[in-house]
């Protein structure tokens, strides 16, 4: 490397390669993943199966450590599109430090679950069935409580699982991080930086709730972007909810957070990042998203009690 580069050159150390090989590489990406691996977490952790419709989704099970009592409530993390478990695992220290049991899961199409039959992703519209299945592993391990810790297209598909779980009174909050509120305003952001005709844009949409063309989407069912929109139905939203999101995010709109929060403001509570880039806000001011969690972590009504005391009380 040279020594002496000019003032248009960047130098930085490498610190960790993840995969492959340095030496031999032609071309590579930077990752948002502080973590590659659990072990790189330094803590005990179980490798865990959950059936699921098409065969099983490994997991990976963090106890909460011996010196911190279990509060009978579990986080269950949730990763993003065409990203991995590994993903979440920023999440893990603070969910650890409250005393929560938390499992990291994988769902249909990460490359980690059974695919589905289609293989393609359905933005939540059925992933969410993983995510149940996970909150059923959980209850059946003694879980009281759950927090669903939803990353991108992951709050996504925690919303819906928080609302279609047969375990729904189970779910005392989400956290989401950079979330996925409404995909049409997610799409239309993307399709509008990559510079596509507003016309191209809603023939999209129109396709993909299309049951007659879903030869061109290879999806088994059409998506209901109405039932994933989730500003349109702030209405029936009903579990408390942290938002941690960056000002600005290219990706997904940081908009639609601060909407979430206007229209919701007894439920929903927004904490504002500087980062740049999607989904990165942990990396940038990690002692302050911890911090935003713990402390609506233990201003949450019934944190650790049973369901049966949550409909005692409500």
């Amino acid at each position: 490397m040279d020594s002496h580069p000019d003032q248009n050159t960047v130098v930085r150390a490498v610190e960790r390669v993840d995969s492959g090989d340095l030496t031999l590489a032609s071309a590579g990406i930077w990752s948002g993943y502080v973590y590659s691996k659990p072990e790189q977490l330094g803590v005990p952790y179980e490798d865990v199966e959950i059936p699921v419709a098409n065969g099983v989704a490994p997991a990976w099970r963090f106890d909460p450590p011996a010196s911190v009592e279990a509060s009978g409530v579990w986080a269950i993390h949730v990763h993003g599109m065409g990203g991995r478990r590994a993903g979440t695992l920023r999440g893990i220290p603070i969910a650890r430090r409250l005393g929560l049991t938390s499992l990291v899961v994988s769902f249909r199409n990460d490359g980690d679950a059974a695919p589905s039959y289609d293989g393609r992703y359905n933005l939540g519209q059925t992933e969410w069935r993983d995510v149940e299945a996970g909150i059923n592993y959980a209850v059946s391990n003694g879980a009281e409580r759950i927090v669903l810790f939803g990353w991108s297209l992951g709050a996504s598909i925690a919303l819906q699982a928080a609302a279609l779980s047969p375990n729904s009174s189970r779910v005392a909050g989400l956290v989401l991080d950079a979330p996925v509120l409404d995909w049409r305003t997610t799409l239309a952001a993307n399709a509008k930086a990559a510079r596509l005709p507003r016309p191209v844009v809603h023939l999209g949409f129109s396709i993909l709730r299309s049951k007659a063309l879903r030869w061109v989407t290879g999806l088994a069912e059409p998506i209901c972007l109405d039932s994933l929109n989730w500003l349109a139905r702030a209405t029936e939203l009903n579990k408390p909810i942290l938002v941690l999101h960056g000002e600005k995010d290219d990706t997904t709109p940081f908009e639609a957070s601060r909407k979430a929060a206007s229209l919701r403001p007894d439920l929903v509570r927004l904490v504002e990042f500087a980062s740049e880039g999607h989904s990165l806000e942990w990396n940038v001011d990690p002692e302050k998203w911890e911090r935003s969690v713990e402390e609506w972590f233990y201003g949450l009504p019934l944190a650790g009690s049973s369901p049966e005391q949550a409909g005692a009380q409500s």
